[in-house]
């Protein structure tokens, strides 16, 4: 098949959570499995300037409707690191800035435009790819409007939209309408209307042939009040084309074994390395080492999805033990600000990192002991199974995409990789923190984990195998 990506995240280029990481991996597995695979992403500012990326002008441009103004669309084109043939859309209006979506913590004002602009600029790409794509495969509330413009102008193409979170929708105030170029009845219940409102993604819900999301748990939990966002009626009206369908780990990139990021790798029956990740990474953020207790770790966006609301109750009562704590993250202001103080007043065992690192990520996963996911809800869980990978042992809440992946131990059975907990509260997380201390404190049992969960395999080969059966029924509409 030929298949066309379209996202505004393909890791390591562009990348701050699980769909960079899904972009940089599911293309190259189809690509593996023979099929003619090109992926489209915002020119950004760092892409421009990667002279490793080596993007070249490819002479095309269209010119882009917004309203009542036309704009620019520069077409360059280059090999992403993951082989995959790659068309960066540039307007430097729009994508020459320091971030992807905006700073302080404040989306950028003009996200709707700047998105839409794209949107449109991929339909206009496809349309004169040669051969013809049979798929274009959008990502995210960013690209969510290629389904509803394909369906407009009566392209041969098929459409797939990925839902990474439902709680990120590109709402929009109703003027914005206007940049769509579209017929007035497509601002309806039935188009991208939403109480009074531009909503992106349900506009693409509506009118993709095909709907995947990224665990088939959270495929049944987002037809539900509790977990839709306001979107459960559209999930259920829709639920006939929805797939669930769980993320991979690229597995050229994080590997214990084979890793460039780490100060010396290792496998599951040799730790030794593990151990000299862990004192790599005290020494990183200036921890004081060889804690008796293990060392904790959390990598994630600082959002209230994330469970940071359950974390910081228990900081204190966690660091009255010897253990080290590590967050690495950004987000919300408020929350960043109560983990510097917290790490000011435990200083020497609690490190409050900001931002997102990949090398330190990696270090992380390497050096940590416990990986804490307290999510409120959480689509996928892909920190879940890199943890998993590096012999992190996670502590977290089982929902969404996390309770396809870890099982709770069981020390009457042998079997198990993580300490769960299910009730959504501070307490529950810090009851199993409590039995996580406790297996860490027992060597013979805590070795037999660390290699149960290293030995878990989450290859993208059985996501692609999933996605080749969606794109088939997109094309034939049946199933």
């Amino acid at each position: 098949m030929r298949i066309v990506f379209a996202a505004s995240e393909l890791s390591p280029l562009a990348h701050t959570g699980g769909l960079g990481d899904a972009l940089e991996g599911l293309p190259a597995a189809l690509a593996a499995r023979g099929h003619e695979v090109s992926a489209c992403l915002p020119c950004y500012r760092g892409l421009r300037e990667d002279a490793a990326l080596e993007a070249r002008p490819t002479g095309v441009q269209f010119s882009i409707p917004l309203r009542d103004r036309r704009v620019t669309a520069e077409i360059l084109q280059a090999t992403a690191p993951n082989g995959v043939q790659l068309f960066l859309i540039r307007n430097d209006e729009f994508f020459d800035r320091p971030a992807f979506y905006g700073t302080d913590g404040r989306a950028y004002d003009d996200n709707a435009e700047r998105f839409i602009f794209f949107s449109k600029a991929v339909v206009e790409l496809v349309r004169r790819i040669n051969p013809r794509p049979e798929i274009v495969h959008a990502h995210d509330w960013q690209t969510a409007l290629i389904p509803v413009l394909i369906r407009e102008q009566r392209l041969p193409f098929r459409t797939v939209l990925t839902l990474h979170n439902l709680a990120y929708q590109g709402n929009f105030w109703a003027p914005d309408f206007g940049l769509l170029n579209l017929p007035g009845d497509y601002f309806t219940a039935r188009g991208v209307e939403f109480f009074g409102q531009v909503n992106l993604l349900k506009g693409g819900i509506l009118f993709a042939d095909r709907l995947t999301t990224v665990s088939e748990r959270y495929a049944r939990e987002i037809q539900s009040p509790e977990f839709g966002c306001g979107l459960d009626a559209v999930m259920r009206e829709h639920a006939a084309k929805l797939h669930g369908i769980l993320n991979g780990v690229n597995d050229r990139v994080w590997n214990p074994a084979t890793d460039p990021l780490l100060p010396q790798t290792y496998r599951a029956l040799d730790l030794e390395g593990k151990a000299a990740c862990r004192e790599a990474l005290l020494a990183r953020l200036e921890l004081a080492p060889a804690p008796a207790g293990p060392v904790l770790a959390m990598v994630a966006r600082l959002t209230q999805q994330k469970g940071i609301d359950l974390l910081l109750p228990v900081i204190d009562r966690l660091l009255a033990h010897d253990v080290r704590l590590i967050i690495l993250g950004e987000g919300d202001p408020a929350f960043e600000r109560e983990l510097a103080i917290a790490s000011r007043r435990h200083a020497g065992r609690f490190a409050s990192h900001h931002g997102l690192d990949l090398p330190l990520s990696h270090l992380t996963c390497a050096g940590a002991d416990l990986f804490l996911i307290p999510s409120h809800y959480e689509p996928c869980g892909l920190n879940a199974m890199y943890a998993l990978k590096y012999g992190a042992i996670p502590v977290a809440r089982a929902v969404g995409g996390l309770s396809e992946t870890l099982r709770d131990d069981d020390p009457t059975t042998g079997t198990g990789n993580a300490v769960l907990f299910h009730h959504d509260s501070a307490e529950a997380f810090w009851d199993a923190i409590v039995r996580a201390l406790q297996l860490f404190g027992d060597a013979p049992r805590w070795r037999e984990l660390v290699q149960r969960a290293m030995a878990c395999d989450f290859s993208w080969d059985r996501a692609a195998e999933r996605y080749e059966a969606v794109y088939r029924r997109a094309l034939t509409g049946r199933g």
